[in-house]
């Protein structure tokens, strides 16, 4: 098992959800985390006294530079950075919208991987994961059409980028969840009964796989995991 003592972690959306969850676990295993958001109060109000906070939106080119300016390089990135919208049917979505979740959702994560990968290339060893979804690898009509294009593009983007980057070795996993209890939830057409969020993946579940995925020896990789709740179909 690989000791995660030490290592440089950077998450993003690291002020709820998913990237908070990470972010506590890989805290706990040993590891220096900074965690990064558009709203550094949310930041600093869940973040204590264990870990960083940096303000950055990832969308915004000059954040990100800004951002990787004041941190020392990671060795470990979790993207968990993401929104959806409410006017999610196509019939009524805006490009406006459209837009938002893309460049939040997919350029964003770009943006990241670009800032990220020339000291992994050069220390020849990175661990970066990617927050997909089901939806991005296919579409499901509760997801919305943007949302589904924004994962289509990470997935995408993720697998691309790990090939390319695993003779640096580089390693790049993307965790698809199915339906999972996180604050997006509120973003939802029709609200959500806490019955049914109770029966959801939830962050923590998310965060394990994290950090048994960055116990693996630096030899092997991830590509792609699928975690859903068992009620939810994945055909």
């Amino acid at each position: 098992m690989n000791s995660l003592s030490g290592k440089l972690v950077l998450v993003t959306g690291g002020g709820s959800g998913v990237g908070l969850g990470a972010a506590r676990a890989l805290q706990a295993a040993g590891c220096e985390v900074t965690i990064c958001g558009r709203n550094e109060a949310k930041l600093r109000k869940v973040a204590g006294d264990s870990l960083n906070v940096v303000a950055c939106d990832i969308s915004n080119r000059d954040d990100v530079a800004a951002l990787f300016a004041k941190i020392k390089a990671p060795e470990i990135v979790v993207n968990a950075a993401g929104i959806n919208i409410a006017n999610r049917r196509m019939e009524v979505l805006t490009p406006e919208d459209f837009d938002r979740v893309m460049a939040i959702n997919c350029t964003g994560f770009f943006n990241i991987l670009h800032a990220s990968l020339p000291a992994m290339r050069e220390k020849k060893d990175g661990l970066i994961f990617n927050i997909s979804s089901i939806a991005g690898l296919r579409a499901y009509p509760l997801a919305g059409a943007a949302y589904a294009a924004s994962k289509f593009g990470v997935t995408g983007l993720a697998s691309g980028v790990g090939a390319e980057e695993q003779e640096n070795g580089i390693r790049i996993t993307s965790i698809c969840p199915g339906e999972i209890n996180t604050p997006i939830l509120n973003d939802r057409p029709v609200p959500v009964p806490d019955e049914q969020k109770a029966r959801m993946v939830h962050p923590e579940d998310i965060a394990s796989l994290i950090v048994t995925i960055a116990q693996l020896s630096p030899t092997v990789v991830v590509p792609e995991l699928v975690i859903k709740p068992l009620y939810q179909e994945h055909i």
